[in-house]
This record gives C-alpha cells, sequence and structure tokens, in this order.
C-alpha cells in the first residue's frame, strides 16, 4: 500500500493548517497550540525519527499520562508509516515486558509515569528495543541513568529537506491496541487507518462533534475510546484540553476553566464526577457540556438521572463497542435537552420500546451507519451471537499470520463474544456473554441480564455478577454490590418492614426487587 488516496489519520493535517491555522486547537495547563503550530510539532519530529532510523512499519511503543506531546507522537509515527502501540501506564513492567515481546517495538516511548521500565528493559529483557525515549523533558540524571534520548534532541536534529508525505505501514495498520484482558490474557489488535477514520465519521454523525468542540482527554489514550474520539475531534478540528489522568476534581475544574463541550466517560467516571460534586448543589461551569458519550458499560436510571441535573444542557448518549471493532458498533441517546425542553421527559422515554433496560437484556441502540450486524441463532429464539463486519473491525491479532487474515472482513463476520438479538425497531439488546454464561440447575444465566436488573434499585451503584461451583445446581449465582452514597447493608430480612425513608439494602429486599422485574427464579442470588 501506498496510494495517497487511502484513508490516513494524517489526512486532518491539512484541515488544522488552513482553517485552524490560527485557533486554538491544543490546551495542556500552559501550553498552547494552534492548529498550524500542531501540524509543525508533528512533523517536525517525525523528521527526527526518520533521521534516527525509524522505517516503514517499525512498531514504537508508547506508555504515558494523556498530553499534546502523547497525541503528537501517535501522529508523527503515524505519518513516516510506523505503528503505534499505545501500553497502559497502570501495568507492571511484567505486563509490559509480555505485550512488548510479542509485538517487538523498535522504540520504547515514557514519561515519568514509567521511566523505571527502560532499566528494567535492558539487555535480553526485550531484544527488539534499539531506542529508549521520553515523551517529556526529564532531568540531565534521568537521562544518563536510563540511556534516553528525549523529543527535543530528535527534533534538535532533524534537517528539513523539501516536502514530506505521509506513509503506510504494511496493511495500512496504524495501531495496535491492547485488549482489557476479559478473555485472558490481553491481545494485540491491530487497527488501520481506515477503521480509524470511518469511526470518527460515525461519531462525527451520530454524537455531533464540530470544530466548535472544546474536548476534554478523560479516557486515557492507551485505550480505544480515548483514541478513536481523539482521532474523531481531530478531524473536524476541534480544541483539545488534557488533564495528564482521569481524577473528577481535575476534570470539573478543567470544564469550567477551558468551557469544556464534550468528554467520553465510563459509569466509574460519571459516578466520581456526581460525587464530587454531591447533588445538592450543580457544579459551576458544566453548563458549557453539550456532549457525553458514555461506553464501557451501561449507566443505571439513578445514574443517568443525576447526570442531566450536572450536565443539563448536555445529549447523553451510551456506545456500545469493543477494541476489535476500533470503538463503537452502536449508539443509544439517553437524554436529550431538547425533548426534555419540549416536555418529553425521562419517565415518557422510559415506557417507550427503546428503554435501556428490560428482563431480557440491555438496549444498545442502533449499528452505526457503516456497521453490518447480524445475529447467528442458536435454537429456535431469536436470540444468539452478535457478529459483525465492515470497515471498522480491526485487520487481525498481531500475532496472526497476515495472510490468513487479510480476507476476513471481506469473507468472514466478526464473532463479537456477546448474545443478544435484534428488535423490531432495529435496536440491538444484549443479553450476555457466550464464555460468561453460568449454568446453574441446568439453565443458562448471562451475568449482565441479572446486573441490568440490580442496577435499576435505587441503592445500587454497580454490581458483577458470577458464578461459583456449587455441588448441588452446578454453579451459584452470586452478586457483589457496590451502594450507593447513605446505603447500608443489612444481613436482618426483618428490617424489610421498617419505615421506607432509611437507605438500607438486605438478601431479601434485593431478591424481592428481581422478582418485580421479572428476574427469572433461578437466576436469583446469593449476596
Amino acid at each position: 500500500m501506498g496510494i495517497l488516496s487511502e484513508a490516513h489519520i494524517c489526512q486532518c493535517f491539512s484541515r488544522l493548517a488552513t482553517q485552524k491555522r490560527n485557533s486554538l486547537v491544543i490546551i495542556n495547563g500552559a501550553r498552547q497550540k494552534t492548529g498550524q503550530q500542531l501540524v509543525d510539532s508533528v512533523l517536525s519530529l517525525a523528521r527526527g525519527l526518520l533521521q534516527l532510523g525509524l522505517r516503514n512499519g517499525d512498531v514504537v511503543a508508547i506508555s504515558a499520562f494523556n498530553s499534546d506531546w502523547y497525541l503528537e507522537w501517535i501522529l508523527a509515527v503515524a505519518f513516516i508509516g510506523g505503528i503505534v502501540a499505545p501500553l497502559n501506564y497502570r501495568w507492571s513492567f511484567e505486563e509490559a515486558r509480555m505485550a512488548m515481546v510479542t509485538i517487538r517495538p523498535k522504540m520504547l516511548v515514557t514519561d515519568e509515569s514509567c521511566y523505571y521500565w527502560h532499566s528494567a528493559a535492558q539487555g535480553a529483557a526485550i531484544p527488539s528495543l534499539r531506542w529508549h525515549v521520553s515523551l517529556s523533558s526529564p532531568s540531565l540524571d534521568i537521562i544518563n541513568k536510563y540511556n534516553m534520548l528525549t523529543a527535543e534532541m530528535l527534533v534538535e536534529q532533524s534537517v528539513i529537506y523539501g516536502s514530506m508525505n505521509y506513509s503506510f505501514a504494511p496493511e495500512g495498520a496504524v495501531i495496535i491496541c491492547f485488549t482489557s484482558g476479559t478473555t485472558g490474557r490481553p491481545k494485540g489488535v491491530v487497527i488501520s487507518h481506515t477503521a480509524l477514520i470511518v469511526q470518527s465519521l460515525a461519531k462525527v454523525a451520530i454524537v455531533g462533534y464540530s470544530e466548535d468542540d472544546v474536548y476534554l482527554h478523560t479516557a486515557p489514550l492507551c485505550h480505544i475510546g480515548g483514541l478513536s474520539s481523539a482521532m474523531a475531534m481531530l478531524m473536524v478540528g476541534a480544541c483539545h484540553a488534557f488533564i495528564p489522568k482521569f481524577e473528577a476534581t481535575l476534570a470539573l475544574e478543567a470544564i469550567e476553566q477551558h468551557h469544556v463541550t464534550s468528554l467520553i466517560t465510563v459509569p466509574a467516571m460519571m459516578a466520581d464526577l456526581i460525587s464530587s460534586v454531591g447533588l445538592k448543589r450543580i457544579q459551576k461551569g458544566c453548563g458549557s457540556v453539550k456532549k457525553i458519550l458514555n461506553g464501557g458499560g451501561g449507566l443505571s436510571d439513578n445514574l443517568i438521572k443525576d447526570a442531566t441535573r450536572l450536565f443539563p444542557r448536555a445529549k447523553l448518549l451510551s456506545a456500545y463497542g469493543m477494541t476489535e471493532t476500533c470503538s463503537s458498533l452502536t449508539f443509544t441517546t439517553l437524554f436529550e435537552p431538547m425533548l426534555e425542553a419540549s416536555g418529553t421527559s425521562l419517565q415518557m422515554l422510559a415506557t417507550t420500546s427503546s428503554s435501556p433496560v428490560k428482563a431480557r437484556g440491555v438496549c444498545v441502540g442502533k449499528p452505526a451507519p457503516h456497521v453490518e450486524i447480524k445475529i447467528c441463532v442458536d435454537g429456535s429464539y431469536n436470540v444468539g451471537r452478535i457478529l459483525t463486519r465492515g470497515p471498522h473491525v480491526m485487520l487481525r491479532y498481531w500475532d496472526q499470520i497476515p495472510e490468513k487474515a487479510s480476507n476476513s472482513v471481506e469473507e468472514t463476520w466478526l464473532d463479537t463474544g456477546d448474545i443478544g438479538f435484534i428488535d423490531d425497531h432495529g435496536n440491538l439488546w444484549l443479553v450476555g456473554r457466550t464464555n460468561g454464561r453460568i449454568k446453574s440447575g441446568g439453565e443458562n444465566i448471562y451475568p449482565e441480564e441479572v446486573e441490568a436488573v440490580l442496577i435499576q434499585h435505587p441503592g445500587i451503584l454497580s454490581s458483577v455478577v458470577v458464578g461459583i461451583p456449587d455441588p448441588r445446581l452446578t454453579e451459584l449465582v452470586v452478586s457483589c454490590i457496590r451502594l450507593r452514597e447513605n446505603w447500608q447493608w443489612s444481613d436482618d430480612s426483618f428490617k424489610y418492614s421498617v419505615p421506607s425513608n432509611e437507605l438500607f439494602l438486605s438478601s431479601t429486599i434485593l431478591r424481592l426487587h428481581c422478582r418485580e422485574k421479572n428476574l427469572t427464579g433461578y437466576a436469583l442470588l446469593n449476596f
């Protein structure tokens, strides 16, 4: 590959250098950059990497906190036809070492969060490594201790010679993004330029991202959600506001200071934001937020209501997807301020066919425009394995032979590992995961189905349902729950009869709640 008409994430440079030439597109503390300054920084780094000896198809591993420098490294490596492998800074070195042995990077780039990796990676630990680079500006002692280069060194040594064109790695690969490891040890998922571009277009079309947005980087750039949203914002020429990592107080301060209009969350992030503010007061400045995209699990009804109080002007959406599909497959709108203003309340929406929770599963909305989804039905019911295909699907896993994966998008469907069905309105419903199924008393129970019922209780913030061995039933259904603030747990079932204004839960109360929500009897839990 090498034809410049193919999709490439650096094609956004033309827009940034013209329409956003003098407009602010980067805010990282006191460091700010216009569109032209961002492009110039990336191209200077790309020249330095070429002159150092990095070549087409080489892998660069990066582990760091979020920053504009991190984003520039992703773009610079992609520009010269390299492949970026973002690693989780929360990993131990042994976890990082296993990943790097698999992907064989030529360069390791870190900031202060992972400097010690360089010492541990010396010698035979990771034979492929040739260069160790600091993303930030460490002291001379650190540079000498770990025998590191810096970005400043690379840029200072670069020589401008003629114009530069972006290049492509083999297969059009650009990112190796590691899965979360829910099905075992994390795998390196090879993502193409095309997948990132079509995913960006989907987010622009459905969420409504635009050049007027100020996007707060709440998700780490090592995660496919953070990466894909960053690419969408680059495409439209929006302004990027950075905090090193998500902390509720930091995020709220940034929202107020920079008049943030857009961010992404997972349920735990949203819960932390709400808890940090407190429900008795509305955070000053949150009215600037117009778009929130939630992923990584559904929001409970109570979280949705609290979120709309904290962000009253924000359209709240939720997405379902996975690393192997370059983030989002489907989207659903949980709250729309325009509907609220017209008198359509959350309660009214909850009674429609698009209600996010039913006894059979969780509604995750309709597919994005470029996404094909079908159900591989198992048995006489319309429930089965969820399959997808399209340009959003990964090229392959890194250790998979390319020749065997080259036609996967055209000829086969990717099995998401999830179980679900599509209703008469075209909405996808999740019932569970194929590998998470609990076999209890001869019946199949999907943890997600039970969790969806539990989080409807006003006292529960989140829950995890698992199966444990049982000599009679094969597996016993057990739930670990996290109570909302001010709620208490009691093992005394008689307390169910105390006044309703006391905030407590017990096994008896939750079993009754599950029955009222029509959860099948054999799925009732132990707590």
